[in-house]
């Protein structure tokens, strides 16, 4: 499966932003898809998953209350929905797909490029 991400920008702080990640293929369902951040110098840290069938989510706790994570399989799409944004959110995120459900990188078997985000105080 191939990941295409796109939404990223730059914002204030207190704002929203919607992430979307396209999937090619018809095996979409199939695959948990996560959304994983990069801080400069550090190691890409998870943020949320879902589930193929879209039920179960799992969220950082940095994100909790903040984020929510979706998906429309009929659009091959997954989605990152950020509100009240901080200027701790700034980032390259990542979407990524597995074929388990999980929170660790190393499951992810498929990435898109990733889009920055940039929250300014």
């Amino acid at each position: 499966v191939q990941l295409q991400a796109f939404g990223g920008g730059s914002v204030q702080a207190g704002d929203s932003l919607r992430l979307s990640c396209a999937a090619s293929g018809r095996t979409f369902s199939t695959y948990a898809m996560g959304w994983f951040r990069q801080f400069p110098g550090k190691e890409r840290e998870f943020v949320a998953v879902i589930s193929g069938g879209g039920r179960n989510t799992v969220n950082a706790d940095s994100v909790k209350g903040r984020f929510t994570i979706s998906r429309d399989n009929a659009k091959n799409t997954v989605y990152l929905q950020m509100n009240s944004l901080k200027p701790e959110d700034t980032a390259v995120y990542y979407c990524a797909g597995a074929l388990s459900f999980g929170v660790h990188s190393a499951l992810y078997g498929y990435w898109g490029q990733g889009t920055l985000v940039t929250v300014s105080s």
